[in-house]
């Protein structure tokens, strides 16, 4: 039996703690997961005062499957025009090459995610973004009976099966109700004055942040079902607007956009964070 905690929030990516200071003013103790040891060195420094008051575990290293890389240090490719960008999955940095940027290879720890539950507890929220091992998490909570309430990750956008994986693997850990939001609108949301995880602090978001979470995210829930279709319709989206788009050389397609974006009072391609709602969880009346 593992025991979860209302007040312990997992920030799994923790870069420059955008999301670590939100949680930790919102009262939240907070474990942060970073790979890059710059980012966690200047992180370390800015929350000093909460590490020493035992609000914040920093733990520094790169998140793999120790069933099947068992040792001890891993090749991290640091980015170094986009700190965001670091990862240990090698396609994804030749991807991150192609677009424009470069990376220097450093050695990391690894981290079991799963000794690392069991020692500090399940959270009430799990945040997962580390640029191509986001499933490693989601596996690993299978081996527990308690889940965290909410999770968010970052979602596939290179290809749909990924999305269909990723719903896959939340359905089969106990989740049943999905949101997908749009993380280049991130600056847009406000907290709610009500505000039902912690306390309100009239927090602004910046660009890059995961922004709310929880009961506190706006639009509804929907079923797996639903959440697929509308992945459908954001892939489409990508497919005519991403980076990859064959079709973004043409004028007629930038003026699409741009018509479609004051349409639906968003940000387009942009990218999406799916947050999943255990069924475990009790809806109130004033929940979607």
């Amino acid at each position: 039996m593992h025991i979860s905690s209302k007040n312990l929030i997992f920030d799994v990516g923790m870069h420059e703690g955008e999301d670590t200071d939100f949680y930790l003013k919102k009262g939240f103790k907070v474990i942060a997961f970073e790979a890059n040891p710059h980012l966690a060195e200047k992180c370390r420094s800015r929350f000093a005062h909460e590490i020493q008051n035992d609000k914040l575990v920093i733990i520094e290293g790169a998140i793999v499957d120790k069933n099947i890389y068992s040792q001890e240090t891993i090749n991290f490719y640091l980015n170094e025009q986009r700190s965001v960008w670091g990862t240990v999955m090698d396609t994804w940095a030749k991807r991150n090459e192609k677009l424009g940027t470069s990376n220097n290879i450093i050695k990391v720890k690894t981290i079991d995610f799963a000794a690392c539950l069991k020692r500090y507890g399940i959270p009430y929220y799990l945040k997962i973004d580390i640029e191509g091992m986001d499933m490693v998490c989601l596996n690993a909570l299978k081996d527990f009976d308690h889940k965290p309430d909410y999770i968010s990750i970052e979602s596939n956008i290179e290809e749909y099966s990924g999305i269909k994986n990723e719903i896959a693997s939340l359905v089969e850990n106990g989740y049943d109700s999905f949101k997908i939001i749009n993380q280049s609108d991130i600056t847009r949301y406000k907290e709610p004055v009500d505000s039902c995880e912690g306390r309100f602090i009239n927090y602004s978001f910046i660009a890059g942040s995961s922004g709310l979470f929880g009961k506190d995210l706006p639009n509804q829930w929907h079923n797996k079902n639903t959440t697929l279709l509308k992945y459908r319709i954001v892939f489409l989206i990508y497919k005519l607007f991403g980076y990859k788009s064959p079709y973004s050389k043409y004028r007629i397609v930038t003026y699409l956009r741009r018509i479609l974006e004051k349409i639906f009072n968003t940000s387009l391609p942009g990218w999406r964070d799916t947050h999943a709602r255990h069924s475990s969880v009790k809806i109130n009346l004033y929940e979607n």
